[in-house]
């Protein structure tokens, strides 16, 4: 809920803008709903548009080593040009899909550490881009994303952190430029084969790609060790199922 004048364009006279979130928290492929409120300063104000942009902020590998940036990953337009006259009050409601893929930030009300995402106001007024403040945005999981996470927390496994990088995932239907990793302290049972997994959703309307990546230890004399990678589709329906025994199957595989 960020309230900022536009000094850019019109000075201190010119208008307020204020992005109030009625879903702070969405599910992926959701509703994010909410209403941008306008306040007019001294002057005529003529708006060009109005957009909404979600931003994450991603881990980018580079010679040089790693940085972080705010990624724009979506895109919508809340009005048409409009004018804004002096002192009038206008509200003007939204309402947009996010994408599948959205990163998911919290489970069950708590936030995942190194999620980070955000709905930034950009306002175009009389030809001067304003991209003003970012308001905080949580995405829970969707059900079978949430069952398979319990299924890893049933099995022993620890959630150790989460992150975006940036890049493609090889033999996936990937379309944002980067992919969350959610990674997990091995359970004990599998301790000894390997160190930790990692988990990445790659959902869509009708099925969720799951991505697993297992750093397993090296044998004798360090043979054997090394990254193993495995891809799973798993249904929406499955949200309905135990998938615990599934996930134990896939880890036992891949290790």
């Amino acid at each position: 809920m960020v309230f900022k004048k536009l000094l850019g364009a019109l000075g201190v006279g010119g208008p307020g803008v204020d992005t109030v979130l009625s879903t702070p928290v969405v599910l992926p492929g959701g509703l994010l709903q909410g209403q941008v409120n306008l306040t007019g300063g001294t002057v005529p104000a003529d708006i060009a548009g109005i957009t909404l942009t979600l931003v994450a902020r991603v881990e980018i590998e580079h010679e040089e080593g790693e940085s972080t940036g705010l990624y724009p990953f979506a895109r919508f337009s809340v009005t048409p040009p409009l004018h804004l006259a002096p002192g009038e009050n206008r509200s003007i409601p939204f309402a947009f899909p996010v994408p599948y893929e959205t990163p998911v930030t919290a489970v069950a009300g708590q936030r995942l550490s190194g999620m980070a995402l955000g709905v930034r106001t950009e306002v175009d007024v009389s030809g001067a881009l304003d991209k003003g403040d970012s308001d905080p945005l949580d995405v829970e999981p969707l059900p079978v994303q949430r069952r398979l996470l319990d299924a890893f927390l049933a099995l022993g496994f620890r959630f150790r952190s989460a992150d975006l990088e940036a890049g493609h995932i090889r033999g996936t239907g990937q379309s944002l430029p980067f992919y969350q990793e959610i990674e997990f302290s091995a359970a004990p049972q599998y301790a000894h084969a390997c160190n930790s997994v990692e988990v990445t959703f790659i959902a869509g309307p009708h099925r969720v790609e799951v991505v697993l990546e297992a750093d397993k230890r090296g044998g004798v004399f360090g043979h054997g060790g090394g990254d193993v990678i495995r891809t799973h589709v798993v249904e929406h329906s499955a949200a309905d199922q135990d998938l615990t025994a599934l996930v134990d199957g896939w880890v036992r595989s891949a290790l």
